[in-house]
């Protein structure tokens, strides 16, 4: 015959008391162990996630239709509608661009590709050397400074106006300077610096979504 299993109790959580006076039923049943009187929020707690990665170490990819070279349009922000040439993708996911500056007025800068269409026109800037200062911290917005009252007039308010620095000022020339070569040396320079310089428009029944750029 099997061995039968031993059964074993749980320990009581209850325990029976004496009260006394007249009207308290002289005993009562009461718990060993008091209820915490904290109620947490949630049944369990949830456990914290170790695997999450910052957003720095994030692999970030563009659409293959975007380029080194490729000419994209700009559908936001301050320079909408002008036509810039991709130089190179950065750390953040973030593209690179120049105008040129001297065809459209648009400067070396950072844009989110979801703001931008890219063409199917493309000039080869693979021999256009740009510098290795030109990262995310070379484009990072510097914090102007507002005079204290102990500086200068009484009256003297006014917020620091932001200027271009030298370094970027021969960044722009020195990037601009090797795009411009390469695009005279197309067999389609003229179309193409007339292609660059003019704003892009769209015209009645025009739809982007039906069109090839």
């Amino acid at each position: 015959m099997a061995a039968r299993k031993k059964v074993t109790k749980a320990p009581s959580r209850m325990i029976t008391k004496d009260i006394g006076g007249d009207k308290n039923g002289g005993k009562r049943t009461v718990r060993i162990n008091r209820m915490s009187r904290y109620y947490p929020t949630e049944d369990r707690p949830r456990k914290l996630r170790t695997t999450k990665t910052a957003f720095s170490s994030h692999k970030h990819t563009i659409r293959p239709t975007i380029t080194p070279g490729t000419i994209l349009i700009i559908v936001a922000g301050r320079h909408k509608g002008k036509r810039v040439v991709f130089l190179k993708q950065l750390s953040s996911g973030l593209l690179l661009v120049t105008g040129p500056f001297h065809l459209n007025g648009c400067p070396l800068r950072r844009i989110n590709e979801i703001y931008v269409i890219a063409t199917k026109t493309k000039v080869d800037i693979s021999g256009v050397k740009l510098p290795d200062r030109l990262n995310d911290a070379y484009f990072k917005r510097q914090k102007l400074r507002r005079p204290r009252h102990t500086e200068g007039e009484i009256f003297d308010t006014k917020k620091e106006v932001y200027q271009v620095s030298d370094e970027r000022k021969e960044d722009q020339l020195n990037v601009d300077k090797q795009v411009l070569d390469v695009i005279r040396k197309n067999k389609e320079k003229k179309l193409l610096f007339g292609y660059i310089g003019a704003m892009f428009s769209l015209g009645n029944k025009q739809f982007p979504h039906e069109m090839i750029f």
